[in-house]
């Protein structure tokens, strides 16, 4: 594509929102209660705040510290958590109500933004494509750094799960594990990143669609959430390239939600229920890709104009609102910068992200030779 000074900004802001989202929702990450979260944070969430020590619908203690998904009376395999990756957090994982990103301050990202991170650095190492092994060997050694490379306590099924097939001696490309929340939002948060460096450099949509088909299944192999991916990278790739107007942005919207989830996003809008209606009634808040991508939708065409405002709703209406809000921070900081600018400068790693993106759109738009 012509690289303009006006894509290289709509990609910026894209991804300096991305983390802005993660940031805000992480204090009420997998709360399913809006009352709890009224309760810790009277008002809802409305700037960046550390995570209660109490969460009352934590159920990390229930997890399996060996693999994947929940813990099981007969696992016998050696341990995951404490032993290959969250070295210093295992013991956090026994107790209940302990919140899933303990410890972390205000304006800090969580483990899945600290995994986009990764792949800034190698996409950036690369000329700006996009390389499997490089960001595998990248993965593995954020994931296993001691001292910790993160500050965060809780990694998601399908780091578990990855780890556990490492241990028993599996190649990296073949770690992937399937769960029953494989077809889960946060499978998509890296996506962003590959597909503005591929897109800067000139690779056609349909090669970038299927890179990221590649990619998302390293970690999470499962035809739905790859058939919403392919709706996902379309829409990224077309608002890059190109201002839209809002008429356009709902019809881009629209035509995202077709086939994979059938949301009547203009029809929804029009009836005006609460937000909490729509998710947590209609739709759930949690991560699996069915309710998370027409929840994604729905923010992005109803709050397109307010694009801080449309985080704020996705952070206060809890559940996988970080990695919700990571997808829908992409496709909303295209649009504008504006959530970008008022929150990225207070995040607590605004200079070294600062850096990685820098160095992602210098090398994604260096001349070919």
């Amino acid at each position: 594509m012509h690289q303009t000074q006006a894509a290289l900004d709509r990609v910026r802001h894209a991804l300096e929102t991305q983390f802005v989202a993660d940031a805000l929702a992480m204090p009420v990450h997998w709360y399913y209660r809006i009352a709890d979260i009224l309760q810790a944070f009277p008002g809802g969430v409305q700037q960046f705040e550390a995570p209660p020590a109490f969460h009352p619908s934590s159920i990390m203690s229930l997890h399996s510290t060996q693999s994947g998904g929940r813990r099981k009376a007969t696992e016998q395999s050696a341990p995951v958590v404490g032993a290959l990756i969250l070295k210093d957090k295992a013991a956090f994982w026994d107790k209940a109500n302990v919140h899933y990103h303990q410890g972390m301050k205000a304006g800090d990202n969580t483990l899945n933004a600290h995994c986009v991170r990764v792949l800034l650095r190698t996409l950036a190492a690369n000329g700006g494509h996009y390389d499997a092994d490089r960001f595998l060997a990248a993965y593995i050694q954020l994931m296993t750094a001691e001292p910790a490379a993160h500050p965060d306590t809780y990694a998601e099924s399908y780091h578990r799960g990855f780890f556990a097939n490492l241990q028993r001696g599996l190649p990296p490309d073949q770690c992937a594990m399937v769960t029953h929340d494989t077809p889960s939002v946060g499978g998509l948060v890296t996506v962003a990143a590959l597909v503005f460096a591929e897109g800067l450099r000139g690779t056609a949509e349909a090669d970038i669609r299927d890179l990221c088909r590649r990619h998302v299944s390293l970690t999470h192999p499962d035809d739905t959430l790859l058939a919403v991916c392919d709706r996902y990278v379309s829409l990224l790739y077309t608002l890059m390239t190109g201002a839209v107007n809002d008429t356009a942005f709902e019809a881009l919207l629209v035509q995202a939600g077709k086939g994979v989830c059938g949301i009547d996003l203009a029809a929804l809008v029009a009836k005006q229920l609460p937000d909490q209606q729509v998710v947590g009634g209609l739709y759930s808040p949690a991560c699996y890709i069915t309710d998370a991508w027409p929840v994604v939708l729905y923010l992005a065409y109803k709050y397109h104009r307010e694009p801080w405002q449309a985080l704020q709703v996705n952070t206060n209406l809890g559940g996988d609102n970080v990695h919700r809000g990571m997808v829908l921070g992409a496709v909303l900081g295209l649009r504008s910068g504006a959530a970008a600018a008022r929150g990225f400068s207070r995040l607590a790693a605004t200079e070294a992200l600062r850096e990685e993106i820098d160095a992602l759109l210098s090398a994604a738009s260096a001349p070919t030779q």
